[in-house]
């Protein structure tokens, strides 16, 4: 028997699926860098069985909190749009998912509560969207009305303490927050799963892998050139025939659905969400977590929001007050140190280190179509 081409390789699943997840557009693309991969997803799958139970509900709201970082990192990052909103969609899903599983009781109205609240975040995103980049509004100016959405809507929600602003048997509670939210739960009449404690854990971490993976074969898809090419010139990518404004809302509205899940999988974890979900630190986060990561990676904002939430609450613990002080320090020296991110600067002094030894298998071994060098 004749050995096997590679072009014939290529076409069977797994080739295809190697193929999809290597290109240019994301980092990584070594066999180094997915063996260490590997490593990390299983210590990760194993992670409640040596942590404390108090570390492993405090990573469930981390990795909840990666998928928020995510939907900015492929707006953001990848198409150029700086959005201060992901948050306004993050608590509208939050409070939706809130108002319809009070309402419908059993695990088919947690269910219905989270598609229902995704799709909310989705069409507030894309009616947002539109009026922003059908209206011919700069990008500058994005960036400012998505802010002032973010706080709009804050200062609505504050004031909705009535018992006219109670839907059903949800009470949004104004400034103080919508208490007893339900855990998602699966089944039918009695719930046979609840995503609580470790289980909401493993549900956090297989939406994040599953997110990671997909937007990396979006990322290195056709389409996601064309992401990249809108926010490399947008004029230019106007010129070849593509229509920029579609694409931008189109990238946004995604954005905007997973920000929803990142609210409903937050708000599980609580069983709680209040106005101060969208306050003007809680909207600056996403854009902290994804600069100090590296914008123009997915691994960076992953890396950047479990580092960044993790060490504030080990400064808050150990030094109190002067916690953000030191986090926002910390934070700063990172930004100017490492202007492109934390990962992207790791990357480029192991390169470097890798040239000093001429070691040319460095993490990102590609050729210049952006197919893995073996």
């Amino acid at each position: 028997m004749g050995v096997e081409s590679d072009d014939t390789a290529t076409r069977g699943p797994l080739g295809r699926l190697a193929a999809a997840l290597h290109g240019p557009n994301t980092m990584g693309n070594s066999r180094r860098f997915w063996y260490l991969f590997g490593v990390v997803v299983l210590l990760f799958v194993f992670f409640p069985l040596y942590m404390l139970p108090s570390a492993v509900t405090n990573m469930s709201q981390y990795l909840s909190l990666v998928l928020l970082a995510l939907s900015l990192a492929v707006v953001w990052g990848y198409t150029g749009v700086l959005s201060f909103g992901q948050v306004a969609f993050f608590g509208v899903a939050g409070y939706t998912y809130g108002i319809v599983a009070i309402n419908v009781t059993g695990p088919l109205g947690t269910i219905a509560g989270l598609v229902v609240a995704v799709g909310i975040a989705a069409l507030f995103a894309a009616i947002l969207g539109y009026f922003m980049f059908y209206g011919g509004v700069s990008d500058v100016y994005v960036t400012i009305l998505t802010l002032v959405v973010v706080l709009v809507l804050k200062t609505f929600l504050d004031q909705t303490a009535g018992d006219e602003w109670t839907i059903g048997e949800a009470a949004l509670g104004g400034f103080n927050g919508m208490p007893g939210i339900p855990d998602l739960a699966l089944g039918i009449g009695e719930p046979f799963l609840v995503f609580n404690d470790t289980v909401l854990f493993y549900a956090a971490l297989l939406a994040v892998l599953v997110t990671y993976l997909g937007l990396r074969a979006l990322l290195n898809s056709d389409y996601g050139r064309v992401m990249v090419a809108v926010r490399e010139d947008e004029d230019r990518t106007e010129m070849l025939g593509y229509d920029v404004k579609r694409v931008k809302l189109t990238v946004f509205t995604f954005g905007g659905a997973l920000a929803g899940l990142s609210g409903v999988l937050y708000v599980t974890y609580f069983n709680y969400i209040s106005p101060s979900e969208l306050s003007l630190t809680a909207a600056s986060l996403p854009v902290i977590w994804v600069a100090v990561g590296g914008r123009k990676t997915l691994l960076g904002p992953i890396v950047a929001t479990i580092f960044i939430e993790r060490l504030g609450l080990f400064l808050s613990v150990n030094v109190g007050d002067w916690a953000f002080v030191i986090n926002g320090l910390l934070l700063l020296v990172i930004v100017l140190l490492l202007p492109e991110g934390l990962l992207p600067g790791l990357r480029d002094l192991v390169s470097w280190i890798g040239d000093r030894r001429g070691d040319s298998d460095t993490d990102d071994t590609t050729d210049p179509t952006g197919e893995v060098i073996e």
